[in-house]
């Protein structure tokens, strides 16, 4: 690790103690370890909470008359928040790499499904390719962010892990279905038994404190993909994008809590291939020492 790199991390590891100790100094002990989970939660999802505040702001204040677009606007704002992480050192390289990586995937992604009529982008903007504006990839690479900061943050380690070959394969098959499902029957019922099958054992480590948890991964994917569905509510009641014949006001469909569902073991095998060390697998035994 290069100097550069160490010392944003030390820098973001600092700021974390810092709202640690000021936790358990102010709130009731009972309360602390709660309170210090919420907290941490919060700063990993960090990013995604900027996105979505500037997606939720811009709904709230823009006007037609102005001389930029809200798109235009929202993706120099993804731009210059991604900017800000790492000249302040509230990411670490390993972390943009991520969300690189996730901003490639997730991109690709929105220019199929919106050509296919999926979803759309109702508003004008110069900064589209498609029909699809550019901040779009930041949404999907927030989620990224979220799991690389949540890893990081709570020194998480996910064990039993299955053999990585057979992960990745998995996460292959559901992105592949994502596009397929439009000309081939959709498998994700199959895709679901492959996520319990695979990863029904595997129990996702914690630590605060000197404590460790433990929560099953499958339940913490279901949670998350909750949230991501939330989030999504307020993408569409503010307007930002459109299912076919959905109102503004209308909810998402819960069907569409099970596509992120899925697509959380994307996320989560797409991290892995920059956070190898947090698994624990039986073809990485020297790795067992480092179980909770």
């Amino acid at each position: 690790m290069t100097q550069d790199i160490t010392g944003r991390a030390r820098s973001t590891r600092e700021i974390e103690d810092a709202l640690t100790g000021w936790t358990r100094r102010h709130v009731p002990r009972w309360l602390a370890e709660t309170c210090v989970i919420v907290l941490k939660l919060g700063w990993a999802s960090l990013f995604a909470v900027l996105i979505l505040a500037g997606i939720i702001v811009s709904k709230l204040v823009w006007s037609d008359a102005w001389p930029i677009y809200r798109y235009d606007a929202l993706v120099i704002y993804a731009v210059a928040t991604q900017v800000l992480f790492l000249a302040f050192r509230l990411e670490t390289w390993d972390e943009a790499k991520v969300i690189l990586l996730f901003h490639i995937s997730g991109t690709v992604m929105e220019y199929f499904k919106v050509s296919a009529g999926s979803w759309a982008y109702p508003e004008p903007g110069y900064l589209k390719v498609l029909s699809v504006p550019l901040f779009t990839g930041f949404m999907y690479a927030s989620v990224g962010s979220f799991i690389a900061r949540a890893i990081r943050l709570f020194d998480m380690r996910f064990a039993p892990y299955p053999p990585f070959w057979a992960s990745v394969l998995l996460a292959v098959a559901i992105y592949v279905n994502f596009f397929a499902h439009h000309f081939l029957p959709d498998i994700r019922i199959v895709l679901f038994a492959g996520t319990v099958l695979l990863f029904g054992r595997t129990r996702v480590w914690f630590h605060i404190g000197a404590k460790t948890y433990w929560v099953p991964m499958v339940l913490a994917a279901v949670l998350t993909a909750f949230a991501l569905w939330v989030a999504e509510n307020v993408g569409t009641r503010t307007g930002t994008w459109a299912y076919p014949g959905q109102t503004m006001f209308a909810l998402v469909s819960w069907g569409k809590m099970g596509s992120w569902y899925l697509l959380i073991f994307v996320s989560f095998v797409t991290v892995t291939l920059v956070f190898r060390e947090a698994l624990v697998t039986p073809e990485k035994p020297g790795l067992a020492a480092r179980q909770p």
